[in-house]
């Protein structure tokens, strides 16, 4: 496919750059450099490695367009093969060389790259030799064998008989040696059966090889024998006669392709009932039956001669510019045709009976399962056309035809476009069939067959494209013009509404194409610039952007509606059928009276329908129309009713009742179906149907309640789908149908809507509570009116954590969010009434619920589900905040701000980076506010001075490294510490390492700072023992906060305190013997014990305390504690060298302990503790005194 002339809208012009802008080879001085360092590093493996990369991604630029080498390619292959001739390079070096020609001659093909090796009568010999010298068993240097095979096969075209090159063979019985013509062919036939890719060299030395005047004379015959005997005789359930099978018909192949015919027609039939006889075609290898299918065309060729078809189609000037002149200048350039007389002179002589076999193989070809053998098949079938009678050709072509009749699989549709596409290019698809070929393509253009959970049928779709490309360069533009309609709308559906990537740019090259070459497809330019190879590449772009200017232009309006609503709207894929009824929204502003009085009548039937997919994109077709056209009635200050007739908007009304009678909102279905209606009643709702009073209202409120009462029972994947689309719904429901007169709500309804959700927010359902908060937080504000006293009140409850419902996390996170929604909906006002507006009598419990939720922590088998409503919390305080100080800020008093500000600051510490970005983006958010200013926020000055203006908006606060240094100096600011400290606790001791890395740096910097101040240290330690006091046991804390102090021990942040008996270290010490009195938590323990052996730094009484916990944890029933205890202790004695002063003492103490197993029973365990106990001056403690359950 070419790449697109101009890219659309500027869009992506380093993808154009990089696929079109190589214009030579402009490394080759790099390479030089590489290849001329081969001898300096080929021995060590890891500079060799790099080298080859570096080629590798050098030679792989040039992959696509490997012309560019040509001028490189000889002084690239002289270099190496110097290298290798030189007697003096070792092994590795020449392997290495051979690594460095088989890269660059994957990338410029070996056809090409062969024939630059050196061919005279002298290299024969070393050739040989040196390949007879490989080891065909080496992996790593199959390379070496590839090329060498090439060069032999190259020097093999010397115009000499080989026997020269025997020498005197015979005169000197002594010295049996083969003639070289013999010893060339064992080579080659030794390396037919080997499994990598020397095979194929092999088999293209034997083309070369067998078919000079010399050999064929004396050894064709024999050869052909031996690859006969050898695939008659190998099976194929091994993998080594898979290879030899493959060998052998990779060597007929190329023999029978660059063999003369008068040579190889002899044997032609009999090696067509050899593999008659092995079925090849029957083979479970693809590459088998690749290669068998192969072999029978080339077999084909030989059959019937080499001419040219006199009957053929020749499209005469293929030159682009001559076509793009002529679309201005109405003449047509005279099709050229050659004198095919000279040709061809016999058009009617006998076609032998085997080209039926050829043609019937090549046919069943085209159906196989693997696109490599469809592929070859197609171009056999091209190929052996070529050389038939017009009448033969013309039954091909019919058999071809058949692949696509609807009993056929996708892969024969898939051949027979290939095939088609050959025939096109060879011009043997003459014009007079053009009217059976093109319907067919354009059927499979959008060939689409559902296979239980996926679809076939994308490499059909593919495959027509290819089509249509090939007939755009096949035919004149006056061949094609009766079909041009059909085509380029058909290539334009593709384009813009296939599911597939690959067709559709697929599709937008082959419209290029044929906007190029044909000259005649409408408006061709302005569509391809509009949907051109890389702008197809967004699907959502091509259902709403692309498609709506593309119905622009006349021709496709109709085309491109009608096949939305016949192909795509009942589609397999729920995306599609969603975005199809977008574009059909977007669409009727193009045609609105074709929708209003074609689309919507067709559609009726199929939304009340039996297939579930069919009616399911129906109803929000339908939807969607109808507010496109009450849209466009807008405009003109008319109604919707003008466009509709009175039948579809009866039909449009019944919908819901007739799915509702025959049970369709049930199951699998009713999980479509009800987001569908949904959708359908907030459409009609918003397009203001004449349906007020009507009984199908009560039906659709009935949907509506029903959904969000019964969310639990749909699968887990489909309720937020339905419970956004009731939600809606009933906002646009309530707006269009429950208002008296304007701001006046129905009293009726609003009683009973109003009283059924918030009785539902006590349902023991936790969906039924999310969906009922959510319906509560989208009502309109005259239906919240005189209610405001009972609704605030019920969502305030459902935001309360109680004991026994810790299990409704989300109904909680529900109520925070509709909470906000209706105290914005209703709006501030500072002495209005508190049944109808936010205002100072009801203010403060709508703060306290939300703070509440900020403490939110609990937890499930989900993990820290809590989190969800810390979020809504968050979100509904800044809305409500905002909504406040624009309107009344005198409202907001300075405790709950600082309270407000003070939670986020926590959560902004906190260690989920998801929920910290959101609290810091809130935070700033609040701080920020100018318009006007958020007041009562505590430190305002110095917090604008850490967060100015600029910081707020590039401060990445998902990144640990950029978040923490900032929020860490909050701790200087005293009414933040608590909460700043709070947060990081359980980040600095949490477990995400980039997390924990990040803010106990950030902690230790804030702590250098204040080293020499002992208020402000003192203060600090002040709000730490709070912490801890405030969330003893509460592991969620506590864990964390012990091995927080451990670092900060261990880091001697508290040194100022190592006086005698501080009150912070007593009081730390008594805190963490509560903490792990009787707890049977393995890692809070062993936290302690860090903590304990740190506390030995304080002098005096703390430290006689602390030594005597350690040696009780000594004795502590489970092992693992004992072991880990005399470890630390061990290594807190090596580092505070002053807790022992006696050396002998410390040296048995030492030896004690680590020679003891602390692993051992208890009671062995204990004397030796106990004499710890006498060693260190410490009581020995005695069974009273529980520490831990014994």
């Amino acid at each position: 496919m070419s790449v697109m002339e101009g890219v659309g809208n500027g869009e992506e012009p380093e993808v154009v750059a990089q696929a079109c802008m190589l214009s030579e080879f402009s490394e080759s001085t790099e390479v030089r450099a590489l290849i001329s360092s081969l001898p300096d590093i080929h021995h060590d493996t890891v500079s060799k490695e790099a080298t080859i990369e570096k080629f590798v991604v050098i030679m792989d630029r040039y992959q696509e367009q490997s012309h560019l080498l040509d001028p490189h390619l000889e002084w690239m292959l002289n270099m190496l093969l110097e290298m290798i001739r030189n007697e003096k390079s070792p092994p590795l070096l020449v392997h290495l060389c051979f690594k460095f020609l088989y890269i660059i001659s994957k990338v410029r093909g070996y056809k090409i790259f062969m024939q630059l090796f050196p061919h005279e009568v002298s290299d024969v010999q070393p050739v040989l030799e040196l390949l007879c010298r490989q080891d065909p068993k080496d992996t790593e240097t199959w390379e070496t064998r590839y090329i060498l095979l090439l060069w032999l096969s190259m020097t093999c075209l010397i115009p000499f008989d080989l026997s020269r090159l025997d020498g005197h063979l015979s005169t000197d019985p002594g010295l049996n040696r083969e003639p070289i013509m013999d010893r060339i062919l064992a080579v080659a036939k030794s390396f037919l059966t080997v499994s990598d890719k020397s095979r194929d060299a092999a088999s293209v030395l034997v083309s070369k090889f067998v078919t000079r005047p010399d050999v064929k004379q004396k050894r064709l015959g024999d050869f052909l024998d031996w690859c006969l005997t050898t695939i008659s005789q190998t099976s194929e359930m091994t993998m080594e006669g898979t290879v030899t099978l493959d060998g052998a018909l990779q060597s007929l192949a190329q023999l029978f392709k660059h063999g003369k015919r008068d040579d190889f027609l002899q044997y032609a039939p009999t090696v067509l009932q050899c593999l008659n006889q092995k079925r090849i075609a029957e083979s479970n290898q693809a590459t088998l039956r690749k290669l068998g299918v192969k072999v029978v065309q080339r077999l084909g060729l030989t059959f019937v001669k080499p001419r040219l078809a006199k009957w053929r189609y020749q499209r005469g000037s293929r030159s682009l510019v001559v076509n793009l002149a002529q679309s201005s200048v109405t003449e047509s350039v005279e099709a050229t045709k050659p004198d095919l007389e000279s040709v061809s002179l016999d058009e009617d002589y006998d076609i032998p009976q085997e080209v039926e076999n050829v043609i019937e193989q090549l046919l069943v070809g085209l159906k196989d399962k693997e696109t490599i053998v469809r592929w070859s098949s197609a171009k056999g079938i091209g190929r052996v056309t070529g050389r038939l009678p017009k009448e033969l050709a013309d039954d091909v072509v019919e058999s071809v035809l058949e692949c696509f009749s609807f009993q056929e699989t996708d892969n024969a549709w898939h051949g027979g476009c290939l095939a088609l596409a050959e025939l096109g290019r060879r011009g043997l698809l003459l014009p007079s069939r053009l009217s059976d070929v093109v319907p067919l393509i354009i059927k499979a253009l959008t060939y689409d067959e559902k296979r239980g959970a996926c679809s076939l049928g994308s490499n059909v779709r593919d495959a027509a494209c290819y089509v249509c490309w090939a007939f755009a360069r096949a035919y004149e533009p006056s061949e094609l013009k009766p079909y041009v309609n059909q085509i380029a709308s058909a290539l334009v559906i593709a384009t813009v509404f296939d599911r597939n990537v690959t067709c559709r740019k697929a599709a937008s090259a082959a419209f290029q194409e044929n906007v190029g070459r044909q000259g005649t497809f409408p408006h061709g330019i302005d569509i391809l610039t509009a949907a051109d190879y890389f702008t197809v590449g967004n699907l959502n772009n091509c259902y709403l952007t692309i498609s709506v200017y593309i119905t622009g232009f006349e021709e496709y309006t109709k085309p491109l509606i009608d096949h939305l609503v016949a192909m795509k709207v009942n589609h397999w894929d729920g995306v599609i059928r969603e975005l199809a009824t977008k574009a059909l929204h977007n669409l009727t502003v193009r045609a609105p009276e074709y929708m209003a009085n074609t689309v919507l009548p067709q559609l009726l039937p199929m939304a009340t329908g039996m297939d579930l997919h069919r009616r399911h994109g129906a109803i929000l077709a339908c939807a969607e129309i109808t507010h496109a056209l009450y849209e466009l009635a807008t405009q003109d200050n008319s109604s919707v009713t003008d466009f509709l007739s009175s039948d579809t908007i009866e039909g449009l009304k019944n919908i819901h009742q007739k799915l509702s009678d025959r049970k369709q909102y049930r199951g699998f279905g009713g999980e479509l179906m009800r987001p569908a209606v949904c959708a359908l009643i907030e459409k009609l709702s918003l397009s203001k149907m004449p349906f007020k009073g009507d009984p199908v209202i009560t039906g659709w409120q009935w949907l509506i309640d029903d959904s969000l009462k019964n969310l639990h029972l749909f699968s887990s994947g489909a309720r937020r789908g339905i419970q956004d689309a009731a939600v809606s719904a009933l906002a646009a429901l309530c707006h269009q149908y429950y208002q008296v007169e304007p701001g006046v709500a129905d009293a009726e309804m609003q009683d009973q809507l109003v009283s059924q959700y918030l009785s539902a927010l006590e349902s023991p359902e936790v969906l039924t509570r999310c969906g009922c908060a959510l319906a509560l937080g989208s009502l309109p504000p005259f239906m919240i009116h005189g209610k405001l006293q009972q609704i605030l009140p019920g969502l305030q409850a459902a935001c309360k954590v109680a004991q026994k419902e810790e299990s409704l996390t989300e109904a909680r996170r529900d109520a925070a969010t509709a909470m906000s929604q209706v105290c914005v909906a209703v709006g501030v006002c500072a002495r209005g009434s508190p049944d109808r507006v936010l205002c100072e009598d009801n203010i403060r419990p709508v703060y306290e619920a939300l703070l509440g939720c900020m403490n939110d922590y609990s937890t499930d088998s989900r993990g820290d589900v809590g989190a969800w409503v810390r979020a809504a919390a968050m979100s509904s305080l800044m809305d409500v905040t905002l909504l406040v100080v624009a309107s009344a800020p005198e409202l907001l008093s300075s405790d709950l701000v600082q309270r407000m500000m003070c939670c986020l600051a926590q959560q902004a510490a906190e260690k989920i980076d998801r929920y910290r970005a959101h609290a810091g983006t809130v935070f700033l958010r609040l701080l920020h506010s100018t318009d006007p200013a958020v007041p009562h926020i505590p430190h305002r000055e110095e917090l604008l001075s850490i967060f100015p203006l600029e910081t707020g908006k590039s401060l990445n606060w998902n990144a640990a490294s950029q978040a923490f240094p900032h929020i860490t100096q909050l701790l200087r600011l005293h009414q933040y510490q608590y909460h700043t400290l709070l947060g990081l606790t359980v980040s600095v001791g949490g477990l995400t390492e980039s997390t924990v890395r990040y803010s106990s740096q950030s902690l230790f910097e804030y702590l250098k700072g204040i080293q020499q101040d002992v208020t402000t240290l003192q203060q600090f330690g002040d709000t730490l023992l709070s912490i801890f006091r405030d969330n003893l046991r509460n592991d969620r804390v506590s864990v964390p906060l012990l091995k927080m102090l451990d670092q900060i021990l261990a880091n001697g942040c508290f040194d100022l305190f190592t006086s005698e008996s501080h009150p912070f270290c007593v009081e730390l010490l008594s805190l963490c013997k509560e903490e792990i009195k009787k707890s049977k938590d393995v890692q809070k323990l062993l936290s302690c014990i860090a903590v304990f052996c740190g506390m030995v730094q304080f002098q005096g009484d703390v430290r006689k305390k602390v030594l005597v916990q350690l040696l009780m944890l000594l004795c502590h029933p489970f092992p693992v504690i004992r072991k880990t205890t005399a470890s630390q202790v061990y290594e807190m004695l090596l580092t505070y060298d002053d807790v022992i002063d006696d050396d002998q003492v410390l040296a048995d103490v030492m030896a004690s302990l680590s020679g003891t197993n602390w692993e051992s029973d208890i009671a062995t365990v204990r004397t030796h503790r106990n004499q710890l106990c006498d060693w260190l001056g410490v009581p020995r403690p005695t069974l009273a005194a529980k520490t831990s359950p014994q």
